[in-house]
């Protein structure tokens, strides 16, 4: 099964959660709400999951192996990493003059 297209979005959200992907595999089968991840050594994926009666959280479609979490890894943190290298830096907003009452 090869990926056919993978489409990022930056959340507005300032937690660890950087943003939400989706995936199609052979242009027949999306995976939404991928989410990118900022760990404490490096970004990766939390796959969509749902919550149990017994209040943990389980996952509703993951890799069964490690190449394919790596492949899939690989194309979402690069189109991630290439968004935020495209992102236009942020117009910083002009310093203004504290408002002084003449006397």
């Amino acid at each position: 099964m090869n990926i056919t297209q993978v489409k990022v979005s930056k959340t507005q959200e300032s937690g660890r959660m950087k943003a939400v992907a989706s995936v199609t595999f052979d242009n027949e089968i999306a995976v939404h709400d991928i989410k990118v991840i900022d760990g404490p050594e490096r970004l990766f994926l939390a796959m969509p999951s749902r919550k149990a009666a017994d209040g943990t959280y389980r996952d509703i479609v993951h890799p069964i192996n490690a190449e394919a979490r790596a492949v899939l890894e690989q194309a979402i943190l690069e189109k991630y990493r290439e968004l935020v290298e495209n992102e236009p830096e942020p117009t910083p907003e002009p310093e203004t003059e504290p408002d002084v009452d003449s006397e």
